[in-house]
C-alpha cells in the first residue's frame, strides 16, 4: 500500500535541480521545476542504472551523467537515446514546507 513519506525540506532543492532520496532500499530523485513544482522519479537511469542525482536538470528534463540520455521528469518519458525505457514517477507535494512523496 502506498503511503506519503517525508523526503526533505522544500527549500533544500534549488529551482531546476534535484536531490537524491534513499528509502526502503530504493533510490529516488526529487526535482524542483522552474515553475516551483515538485516531482519524483526512480533515482536510477533505465539505461545502465546510473544515479540521476549527478545529472543535469534543464527546464523539465533530467540528463543522465553517463550517456546523456534524457527524461521528462514530469512524466518519466525517455526523450533522448540511449534511454528508451521510461522512468517510474511518484506523486509529490509540499506540505508545511516539506516535500512528501507517495511510494
Amino acid at each position: 500500500m502506498a503511503s506519503w513519506i517525508d523526503a526533505c525540506a522544500a527549500d533544500e532543492i534549488d529551482p531546476e535541480d534535484l536531490i537524491r532520496f534513499d528509502h526502503g532500499g530504493r533510490t529516488f530523485a526529487i526535482y524542483r521545476s522552474p515553475d516551483d513544482g515538485y516531482y519524483c522519479t526512480d533515482g536510477l537511469c533505465t539505461h545502465e542504472k546510473i544515479h540521476l542525482c549527478d545529472g543535469l536538470v534543464m527546464d523539465f528534463t533530467i540528463e543522465c551523467p553517463k550517456h546523456n540520455g534524457q527524461f521528462d521528469y514530469r512524466t518519466g518519458e525517455a526523450v533522448r537515446m540511449p534511454a528508451c525505457i521510461n522512468l517510474k514517477t511518484y506523486p509529490a507535494k509540499v506540505q508545511n514546507g516539506r516535500v512528501l512523496i507517495e511510494i
